[in-house]
C-alpha cells in the first residue's frame, strides 16, 4: 500500500515524537506533504488552538490521518485502508 511507503520513506530521518504512541511518524510538514503527494484531502479539524488533524485518501480506499503543529512538524498518527466517504449510519 502506498501509505507504507511514505512510513518508510519518513522513516529514513524521523523526528522524535511528543507520544506515547512508538508508530506515530513525525516529520516537517513539507516532507509529508511530498509524500503524500496523490492523495486528496478529505477532511480537517482543529484538535486544540495549536493542532490541526487531517485525513489524507486516494480512491483506493488508503487513508492517513495527518496531526500538524505551529512549529512545522506533521505527524502520521494512524493509516489504513477501506475509506469511505460518505457512509449510512445502521438502522
Amino acid at each position: 500500500m502506498w501509505w507504507r511507503l511514505i512510513v518508510l520513506g519518513l522513516m529514513a530521518t524521523p523526528v522524535a515524537a511528543q507520544s506515547p504512541i512508538a508508530e506515530v511518524v513525525c516529520v516537517p510538514r513539507e516532507q509529508l506533504l511530498a509524500r503524500l503527494k496523490g492523495a486528496d484531502l478529505a477532511g480537517a479539524g482543529l484538535r486544540d488552538t495549536e493542532t490541526v488533524v487531517e485525513v489524507w485518501t486516494r480512491t483506493s480506499g488508503d487513508w492517513v490521518l495527518v496531526q500538524s503543529y505551529p512549529n512545522g512538524l506533521a505527524c502520521i498518527l494512524a493509516m489504513g485502508e477501506a475509506w469511505e466517504a460518505e457512509v449510512s449510519p445502521p438502522a
